[in-house]
């Protein structure tokens, strides 16, 4: 297993700290005002981790961080470590689930919100040496005429080096989501990342954030582990009589039930063993892990 960054170590790129920080509403209207130079007053509690899907068998999607303004309009926010080579047709979904569960049955198309969608990078995604890249719908035939159809996509690069059209508070903030540090707040010279550098301290030193990160990191790895051995199990499967099947299928589900109990006391002892590494007190860890006194009191031996 990797070994994992601690609390401690994440930057606002990394998605578990920008959710958690972001999904202050005061924080996200700083942060969207510094992104488009203009006041954004969101109406409701902004969501992170979010979740669309238009029907179980559509592709589901999380978003980062959502919130919708005082004009209805609605903004994603996302961070992204990589560049997986799919991210301008991943941002045309995120906008179409959007716009999908924007309307109601019988509604017309014009009350269609006007939606933002904003991914920040450190990684020049265009190689133009842009530190901010906003696109809209526009004619091919007629240069200038736009489509007006309220959707835009901005790509924020941290690595920019043209600063033309950007205001240096901007280029701060990207400067920051990279390296989050107390310092860098300092130097912006800007009250807004300074609010952001007090917000992302109370994160770190809360204990219940750091027992949900480390549970949202397990999980992960958990995910992971069952996926590889759920492909295995159909690949045996498949490689069977098709007498044995119904005999397997029995000993299977069995097998399943056993083996997910057993998992989950394995993944529990996994959490509770690394937050005895961290030198969390043994009740916040027994609470968070469903673990006796007795099998932590051991763990805490071995360790």
């Amino acid at each position: 297993m990797n070994r994992i960054k601690t609390l401690q170590e994440l930057n606002l790129l990394d998605r578990f700290l920008f959710s958690e920080v972001m999904a202050d509403n005061e924080i996200l209207e700083d942060v969207l005002e510094i992104i488009l130079d203009r006041p954004v007053p969101l109406k409701d509690k902004a969501q992170a981790e979010k979740e669309l899907r238009r029907t179980p068998q559509n592709k589901s999607v999380y978003f980062d961080v959502y919130g919708e303004d005082i004009r209805d309009v609605a903004y994603d926010m996302e961070v992204q470590q990589k560049n997986t080579k799919d991210l301008p047709k991943r941002t045309r979904y995120y906008n179409g689930m959007i716009d999908l569960n924007m309307l109601h049955p019988g509604e017309d198309y014009s009350q269609l919100k006007d939606a933002y969608v904003i991914m920040v990078m450190p990684f020049d995604l265009f190689g133009e040496g842009k530190y901010k890249y906003t696109f809209h719908m526009s004619c091919d035939e007629i240069p200038g005429l736009k489509l007006h159809d309220g959707a835009t996509r901005i790509f924020l690069n941290t690595h920019g080096t043209d600063a033309e059209g950007v205001s240096e508070e901007l280029i701060q903030l990207l400067r920051y989501f990279e390296q989050t540090t107390e310092e860098n707040a300092a130097g912006s010279h800007s009250q807004k990342i300074e609010n952001l550098q007090k917000r992302v301290e109370e994160i770190k030193k809360n204990e219940e954030v750091g027992i949900r990160y480390m549970n949202a990191f397990e999980e992960k790895m958990w995910e992971r582990r069952e996926g590889r051995e759920e492909g295995e199990r159909i690949g045996e499967k498949r490689g069977k009589k098709i007498g044995e099947r119904i005999g397997e299928k029995r000993g299977e589900e069995r097998g399943r039930k056993e083996g997910l109990a057993r998992g989950e006391k394995t993944k529990q002892r996994e959490i509770a063993r690394r937050m005895v590494e961290m030198k969390m007190a043994l009740d916040i860890i027994a609470k968070a892990t469903g673990l006796t006194e007795q099998e932590l009191n051991a763990l805490k031996k071995r360790n």
